[in-house]
């Protein structure tokens, strides 16, 4: 007989800094009278992205930003192996804490405070991973663009293809994953089914973006795709002045995602083949300035359309 599969829950590490000290959120659940991390299980087909955010914002009152992916632990309870992915994050919106049933006090302790406190090994563990990532990290997202039907039936130029109509669902959704991450640099192929995967996130978040000729099939090669996806990464010119820390976003196809992708994370941490399927994307937290290392990978997908 097969085992159960572990309940899922998903959450972060969420800090700060006050003054020169690095604080993080704490929660304590009078159920179990512990201090833990803020985490929680997901809604029925809920993306564990999702998850992280909400849950984080419900038990701190705190829109997270989420960074560098950390340790996903795994432990029983009484109702069987539990299994939790956490992420580092930063505060993207103040906001205020109310306490309930669930978590009835919040404190934001300094981290050697925080590891004496935490009552579980598990998130102890989680925090120590948190306190050896740099203190500030940058995503980059390479997406490729959501469903836009078959090629071989589409009569009119490439160019001006669109998405379809699980495309168009794709690109909601993937509006509301990659608000987990907050970017603020959008640069899109000049495909339509490109610039369309992206506005609806940049309609939702207020933030412009421009389509470049170096990433648009049949305009480009990998290689000078590459080359002007390097110049991106050594930009300084956030979009809010903040020396390029925004976060970017590069929206193209799967002919010239992995020439991307091995140009954002050179080296062994991508998979041998780093291609994407349709309404997918790579994040890679790297370091500040233009040789930044990439100190976390991650690849997401868009969950299944209900229904098909």
């Amino acid at each position: 007989m097969a085992a159960d599969p572990p309940i899922r829950a998903a959450g972060a590490v969420l800090g700060r800094w006050n003054g020169m000290v690095r604080e993080v959120a704490l929660v304590h659940r009078p159920r179990y009278d512990d201090w833990s991390l803020p985490k929680g299980k997901p809604d029925p087909g809920e993306h564990p992205l999702r998850t992280a955010v909400r849950e984080v914002t419900e038990e701190t009152g705190v829109v997270p930003r989420l960074g560098p992916r950390l340790p996903t632990v795994s432990y029983l309870t009484a109702k069987g192996p539990k299994r939790v992915d956490y992420w580092a994050a930063e505060i993207a919106e103040e906001g205020r804490f109310r306490p309930d049933d669930e978590v009835d006090e919040l404190v934001w302790a300094p981290v050697p405070e925080a590891l004496g406190t935490l009552s579980y090994p598990h998130d102890v563990e989680v925090l120590r991973a948190y306190t050896a990532l740099p203190e500030r990290t940058r995503p980059v997202i390479v997406l490729r663009h959501a469903s836009a039907g078959e090629k071989r039936y589409w009569q009119d130029r490439d160019l001006v293809r669109p998405l379809d109509d699980r495309g168009r669902w794709e690109a909601a959704e993937l509006s509301r994953l990659l608000r987990a991450y907050a970017p603020r640099r959008l640069v899109s192929s000049a495909t339509a089914r490109c610039v369309e995967s992206l506005l609806d996130y940049a309609s939702a978040m207020g933030v412009p973006f421009v389509a470049e000729q170096d990433f648009t099939l049949n305009s480009t090669t990998p290689e000078r795709a590459a080359a002007r996806f390097r110049e991106l990464l050594g930009s300084r010119d956030g979009t809010d002045g903040n020396s390029g820390l925004d976060g970017l976003v590069v929206c193209t196809h799967g002919e010239l995602i992995p020439a991307l992708a091995r140009a954002a994370c050179p080296g062994e941490r991508l998979p041998e083949d780093p291609s994407l399927r349709k309404a997918s994307f790579w994040v890679f937290h790297r370091e500040p300035g233009p040789d930044g290392a990439a100190v976390s990978v991650e690849r997401h997908a868009v969950r299944e359309r209900p229904g098909g």
